[in-house]
């Protein structure tokens, strides 16, 4: 079966631009109490994941950044510890499954690399649950 039909639209979805700054990830995290956001460069090309760790490292290890600056810090300049590998709007949920293992969320991409959604982990839990027992 292919992933369309479980695909939450961009527009649903909350993430942030490689443009933002570190306080604006951290804002849109705790407004939607995420954990993780997908990263998309200006162009609307999917570029990684942005974590709370990612976050919470860099003020921890830069020297010089803290609260009252972190707004000047662009999340491009972020180390990032995860990626969440994308997958094609082509892609079928059997090549889900093993990406759902290590991630909360799979990107979706097009043919060019634009990120158009996500497929989330409890929606590729639900598909195989529904297969096993039917």
């Amino acid at each position: 079966m292919k992933i369309a039909s479980f695909l939450l639209p961009k527009d649903k979805v909350a993430f942030i631009t490689s443009s933002a700054s570190m306080r604006e990830a951290l804002e849109e995290l705790e407004n939607h109490y995420y954990t993780a956001l997908p990263l998309v460069d200006s162009d609307g090309k999917y570029v990684g994941t942005l974590s709370e760790g990612d976050l919470l490292w860099t003020l921890k290890n830069t020297p010089g950044i803290h609260f009252d600056n972190i707004h000047q810090v662009p999340v491009s300049e972020i180390e990032k510890h995860i990626h969440n590998e994308s997958v094609s709007i082509n892609a079928y949920m059997e090549d889900m499954l093993a990406l759902a293992a290590d991630q909360n969320f799979v990107p979706v991409v097009d043919d060019e690399n634009i990120f158009i959604g996500i497929i989330r982990r409890k929606d590729i839990i639900e598909y195989y649950m529904r297969n096993i027992t039917d």
